[in-house]
């Protein structure tokens, strides 16, 4: 499946965050993200992406292992994605670094996720605040095949204009990218 995503910096997030909350409820979850490579940055180099996600929410805490292939849309960047829960989070990590992977990149992500039907297709719209940089950021998603990625971003642009985010707020910067280069200060 594609993951068709764009994603906006958000200059009113109570607004966006009220609209959101009008129509699915929120499940407010915290992120730990781990990113690896392979030592070459063949990945990166690539434009894929290899993540071990942990998600600490209400409902307790669940890890999934991602990986998302070269982008298949230049504009907005949507990826194939593979994604799977996986039941311990240490060995899923021993495993990647036993395979030769090493760890590109770690942060938290804040995030207010509502799942909700909208132009016809089931739509996440996760708000976005990472700790380590400035702002607040909407993505919104949703997984269809490729023959269908044109389409379900056209939907999506609709949503956003709903919610009073233009073209011009969108944004391809990767939170990778955001994180490292604050680091690097």
């Amino acid at each position: 499946m594609i993951e068709a995503e764009l994603k906006a910096r958000v200059h009113s997030p109570e607004h966006v965050m009220r609209q959101l909350d009008a129509v699915a409820a929120v499940r407010v979850e915290v992120y730990r993200d781990t990113y690896y490579d392979r030592p070459d940055r063949s990945l990166e180099e690539a434009g894929e992406e290899l993540r071990v996600r942990t998600v600490h929410g209400a409902d307790g805490t669940r890890t999934v292992l991602t990986f998302k292939g070269a982008a298949v849309d230049a504009e907005s960047g949507s990826k194939p994605e593979y994604e799977t829960q996986v039941e311990d989070a240490a060995a899923t990590h021993a495993i990647l670094r036993g395979l030769g992977h090493v760890e590109h990149i770690a942060f938290e992500k804040r995030c207010r996720n509502y799942e909700f039907e909208a132009h016809g297709r089931r739509m996440l719209a996760t708000l976005v605040r990472v700790p380590e940089i400035d702002g607040t950021f909407l993505e919104i998603e949703t997984l269809v095949d490729q023959s269908d990625v044109a389409p379900a971003l056209d939907a999506i642009r609709a949503l956003l204009a709903e919610l009073g985010i233009g073209a011009e707020d969108l944004t391809r910067e990767l939170y990778t990218d955001a994180v490292a280069a604050r680091r690097r200060g």
